[in-house]
């Protein structure tokens, strides 16, 4: 059917249904009259509490989603958070059959009335009032085809959400993983808090931030792409273990793994380097396996993963020689990490740094083969500016990356606390930042000033909520786990497939 076609068809089943508001206006049934429906019941509580319910009143709401009538009785499909329950509508209640003369699929409706058991055994409620509370004018998608296009699924999800009992699971399977981590960081003594999203200067992180402006102020501010120096600040101040979990900007591409706003779980405790923050990463995504799917192995798109601690740990700089027959720690010029690159096939932006090349080289060799939960850990320091050395080889760093599917879950660190240290590796940022890295931060002299008070040895932690929730729900695109996700201009047609 082409498009002229769908928006004809769309447009005049909305006029037919504004038709049948009318008509319920006439009757004096204006859903938008109602304030309130007091529920008694959801539906899974009217179906699951049979028989021991069996003759009692009970009073339900929701949206309408089936609709079959016989003569002078009508069956309706009554739909809420819960699950579904069976309306059974007869001649003997004229009101409730008036109020299904107008009624279309997709519409809200309270129903009261008591609870039986057909002859075909299925547990309902027999309606003694039915009171319309909302038209949906728009039409819901046919079972057959549902919404068929992904991007229409995305800017219509309150659509998708009424039609489509997969995409409720996988939002539930994110919201409780949410409330899992809190609940086991707090179990471990961690205080949650909450830092600035506007910020002067977007440290933390290599990414391109947005910038926006303060009238009040008369100054550029920018979205946070990290919250990591204002937790350390809270570290530095006397809070031992915090937390924080929320949104942060980071105005790069977007792809399967990447959206320009997405959630994370970031955390600093004090007197702990990586491998204790190994340990608590293990222990945390064990229990939210454990908890939320009833074991240590998932399965997304057809790989079995493995969540069973330990997880093997794995040097970066060995991992690259292995693979590749290359010193990553001996690319130490831009010549030399770009010589690497060409050898390896490796296609560079023209205007890519060193640092930017050495990350690239990384990703191709050596992450995306990690596809069972694997720490890639002793990053050089190049490429770590908030890390600690490692005494056994200065040249890195201790710090770990957790891997998964190619794809990174966690960054985390032994928290670099020598401020001198800190200023040299703020100052190279600048110096790579002036040959074109727009990434790096501008040096931050306040959070600097805030180490010179003090921080003792930290271990600090950066998880990617919307990429374990994936895992979790078992899907491979973050637009599927973020409710609204962020994409190109263009409105939606409204008519898709519906009825």
């Amino acid at each position: 059917m082409d498009e002229g076609r769908e928006e004809g068809r769309g447009a005049a089943q909305r006029q037919a249904r504004i038709a049948k508001w009318q008509l319920w206006r006439e009757r004096g049934l204006d859903p938008y009259r109602e304030t309130r429906f007091r529920r008694t019941h959801l539906a899974r509580a009217v179906v699951e509490g049979h028989p021991a319910n069996e003759g009692q009143p009970a009073a339900v709401a929701g949206r309408i989603l089936a609709i079959r009538g016989h003569g002078q009785a009508a069956f309706l499909d009554l739909h809420d958070p819960s699950g579904r329950v069976q309306l059974h509508v007869t001649a003997e209640v004229p009101d409730a059959l008036r109020v299904v003369e107008g009624l279309d699929l997709g519409d809200h409706v309270g129903a009261e009335g008591t609870v039986f058991k057909t002859r075909r055994g299925e547990v309902s409620l027999a309606v003694t009032r039915l009171v319309p509370l909302a038209k949906n004018f728009r039409g819901l998608p046919d079972k057959r085809h549902g919404l068929t296009d992904p991007d229409l699924r995305y800017r219509q999800r309150y659509v998708d959400l009424m039609t489509n009992p997969e995409s409720v699971r996988i939002f539930q399977v994110r919201s409780a993983a949410v409330r899992l981590m809190r609940t086991h960081l707090e179990a471990e003594g961690f205080m949650e808090v909450e830092t600035p999203v506007l910020v002067p200067i977007p440290g933390g992180g290599m990414a391109r931030p947005f910038r926006t402006h303060h009238n009040a102020l008369h100054r550029d501010l920018y979205l946070r792409i990290a919250t990591e120096l204002y937790l350390k600040r809270l570290i530095i101040g006397g809070f031992e273990r915090v937390y924080e979990i929320g949104r942060v900007f980071r105005n790069e591409g977007v792809d399967a793994n990447h959206g320009a706003e997405f959630t994370m779980l970031e955390l600093y405790w004090a007197y702990v380097g990586y491998e204790e923050i190994m340990d608590l990463v293990e222990r945390l995504l064990a229990h939210l396996c454990q908890d939320l799917t009833g074991g240590l192995i998932l399965e997304v798109d057809g790989t079995r993963l493995d969540f069973t601690p330990p997880y093997p740990r794995v040097d970066m700089a060995e991992r690259f020689q292995q693979v590749c027959g290359i010193d990553l720690l001996a690319l130490d010029s831009k010549e030399r990490a770009r010589a690497a690159a060409r050898d390896l096939g490796v296609r560079l932006d023209p205007g890519a740094t060193r640092v930017q090349i050495l990350d690239k080289l990384v990703s191709v060799v050596v992450e995306q083969t990690l596809i069972q939960p694997t720490f890639l850990v002793h990053h050089p320091v190049d490429i770590s500016p908030l890390a600690k050395r490692r005494a056994e080889d200065p040249r890195t760093t201790e710090r770990f990356e957790l891997f998964c599917r190619g794809t990174e879950l966690a960054n985390a660190f032994s928290e670099l606390n020598d401020p001198f240290d800190q200023r040299e590796r703020f100052m190279a940022q600048a110096r790579e930042r002036a040959e074109g890295n727009d990434e790096l931060p501008e040096l931050d002299e306040d959070f600097l000033l805030a180490l010179e008070h003090g921080m003792p040895p930290t271990g600090g932690l950066g998880i990617g909520v919307d990429r374990v929730a994936m895992l979790l729900a078992g899907v491979t695109s973050i637009r599927d786990v973020v409710l609204f996700p962020m994409l190109r201009s263009g409105a939606p047609t409204g008519s898709d497939h519906l009825i």
